[in-house]
Formats: C-alpha cells, sequence, structure tokens
C-alpha cells in the first residue's frame, strides 16, 4: 500500500513537471488539466465575434488550456474603459482597436478581418438627399469614435465636405437607427447588422455609400488587445488565444457555409441566414497562412496607422503612440508557422 502511494505521489509530481514544462494536456490526467481562466469583452457583430464563437464551437479554448469568459459590450468605448478599468484581461473590438492603444492604454495583438463594407451611409430621400451635396448642414447620427464615424469621415471627406459642413449627432447605435427610422435626423452612419433594420423599417432608405468605396485607403481593421500589463506578463496565454483564434478563422475561410450556419443558429437566431451571408459578404477575412504574410509585410500596421491618424485629429490625442508600437505581431509570427 505505501508503495502504491508513492509511486501516485512521484506520478502526480511527474505530471506537474510535464505541466511547467509546457507539455500538452492530452499527456496529462485529469486532475492536472487545470485551465486558465480569461475574462473577455467582445462587441456582438460578425466582424468581432465569429471567429472568437466558432474557437467555441470546436472547443480550441478549452484544448489550448483556456477558460474563458465572455462579456458583450454595446461599444469599443464601452469595451477600453472596462479593460483598462481592470475588469477585462483583453477584448475584441472594431476600429476603436485604433484608438485606445494610440494612447498608451491597451497592446492590440490580433487582427479578426478588414471591415470592407460592414459600415454604410444610409439617408431618407422623402427628407430630400439624394447625394452627398445634399447632406450639407444636415444632421447624422451615429456613434462618434466607432467604425461608422471613421467610415462617415473619410466618406464625408471623399465627397468634398467637411466635419463642420454636417452635424454630427452621438448616440450609441440602436438608437441612432431609431432617431433616424423616426425621421428625426435625415442620415444615419452605422454598422451592420443595424443596416437590416433600416432596410425593413423604412423601405425608401437609400444606402448611399458603405466602406468598400474606399478600401484599400481607408480599411478599418477588427481585433483584439490586451490590457498592458497582461500583455507584458502573460505572452504565453495570449499565444493560446491565438492558437485557439486560427482555428476559428480556419473553419471561416475554409468552411464557410457552414460556419454560418453554426453562428447564425448559435449565436445570431434573431438574423435570417442570408443576412449573415450579406453580413460576411461585408468584411474580408484571410485564411491564417495569409494573415501572417499581412503581419510580417506591415500591412496590417499601415490599415491601424490610417485609423489611428483619425482619431489623433478628431479627439485630439496628444503624443499618440504610432501602430508600429502598440501593435505586437510578433506573437502571432511566433505562434503560426507559415
Amino acid at each position: 500500500m505505501q508503495t502504491t502511494r508513492r509511486r501516485l505521489l512521484a506520478g502526480t509530481a511527474a505530471t506537474a513537471g510535464l505541466a511547467a514544462l509546457g507539455m500538452p494536456a492530452l499527456t496529462m490526467p485529469a486532475l492536472a488539466q487545470a485551465k486558465t481562466r480569461i475574462r473577455i469583452g467582445y462587441l456582438h457583430t460578425l466582424a468581432v465575434d465569429g471567429q472568437m464563437w466558432l474557437a467555441q464551437h470546436l472547443d480550441a479554448w478549452g484544448r489550448n488550456g483556456l477558460e474563458p469568459e465572455f462579456k458583450p459590450f454595446t461599444t469599443g468605448l464601452e469595451l477600453f474603459q472596462a479593460m483598462v478599468g481592470g475588469s477585462l484581461d483583453m477584448l475584441s473590438t472594431g476600429a476603436v482597436i485604433s484608438n485606445f492603444p494610440a494612447r498608451g492604454q491597451g497592446r492590440m495583438f490580433l487582427a479578426n478581418c478588414v471591415e470592407f463594407a460592414t459600415a454604410q451611409l444610409w439617408v431618407r430621400e422623402d427628407q430630400g438627399i439624394r447625394s452627398f451635396a445634399d447632406l450639407k448642414g444636415k444632421r447624422i447620427a451615429t456613434t462618434t469614435g466607432t467604425t461608422a464615424h471613421v467610415f462617415l469621415d473619410t466618406a464625408l471627406r471623399a465627397n468634398g465636405i467637411g466635419p463642420g459642413d454636417v452635424e454630427i449627432l452621438n448616440q450609441r447605435m440602436a438608437e441612432a437607427v431609431t432617431s433616424f427610422i423616426a425621421g428625426a435626423v435625415p442620415a444615419v452612419a452605422l454598422w451592420v447588422p443595424f443596416n437590416v433594420t433600416v432596410r425593413d423599417k423604412v423601405p425608401g432608405a437609400k444606402k448611399l455609400v458603405d466602406a468598400s468605396a474606399y478600401y484599400p485607403k481607408a480599411a478599418i481593421v477588427s481585433g483584439w488587445a490586451a490590457a498592458n500589463d497582461y500583455h507584458a506578463k502573460n505572452r504565453e496565454v495570449l499565444a493560446r488565444v491565438v492558437r485557439a483564434w486560427a482555428a476559428g478563422n480556419d473553419m471561416l475561410v475554409g468552411r464557410t457555409d457552414e460556419a454560418l450556419e453554426v453562428l447564425q443558429k448559435n449565436h445570431y437566431p434573431q438574423v435570417p441566414i442570408a443576412d449573415i451571408k450579406e453580413q460576411f459578404a461585408a468584411q474580408k477575412v484571410f485564411p491564417t497562412a495569409e494573415w501572417r504574410k499581412l503581419y510580417a509585410d506591415g500591412s496590417v500596421t499601415k490599415w491601424l496607422q490610417q485609423v489611428t491618424d483619425f482619431y489623433v485629429e478628431a479627439a485630439k490625442i496628444a503624443n499618440p503612440v504610432p501602430a508600429a508600437q502598440y501593435f505586437d505581431p510578433k506573437l502571432f509570427l511566433d505562434t503560426v508557422q507559415g
């Protein structure tokens, strides 16, 4: 009996030693497979949470020794406020990924997609808005500081309209869309899937333009950031996040129809599959190996900097941190082999 007990203790110690050396969880008994808890905030939109939920569907989080706690938020601004306040370890969001890290708040380490056409400008022709020229002096509802606002600024400038030529009504997106539907404003800059609500509630509404008109010059990247201290002290955990995400990304790119059906059934049941496919078509996702090239050749850094430049001007960020410093491509490049 004593010999058996000693063997058991020796086996437990050996298992702990394997874990310390980073050996795969499959080599260890269940007793030693404690998972690392991580607090993840996110926006519930396909361009932000698609790979995340597919990773869950594939048990990629668990297989990488992670136990995520997912917390939904309404805007990227609220996400970063929560992370800076200490209630999140990391987050996944849209254009705001180029905002707070430029202020020294958070390190960006993972890209989800390029929001190719997810941001859209809708107008009411019944209020006399048929072209960009008609927008001068008018109110446009949107959520400032977000993907929609970045896109709107680009679209207006591309059509000869300066920021002072229109009045921006800052509201949460659901409220901005409600204002547009009610006729309180003649235009709204939004992101999908809010376009479905506008299309259904205002049959005469016209989509004036979407972000694809300005790609790649005004490419908007959605992605992940970690709190500064967490990024500095938990790179091994973040590497496991990257591996789990990559499994979801591979499914999204390689088995798209199946992936979208899974997402629609489990996370977007109120959205018809046709609308889910439309949302997916509005974003650019890349195979994981291609993402690696885009990290390595500086493309992702360039896209991030373009949006950071907007925030620097619009929000008057003093001494901004450039994307080349707040974005950490090395984590992905070291974790995902070509």
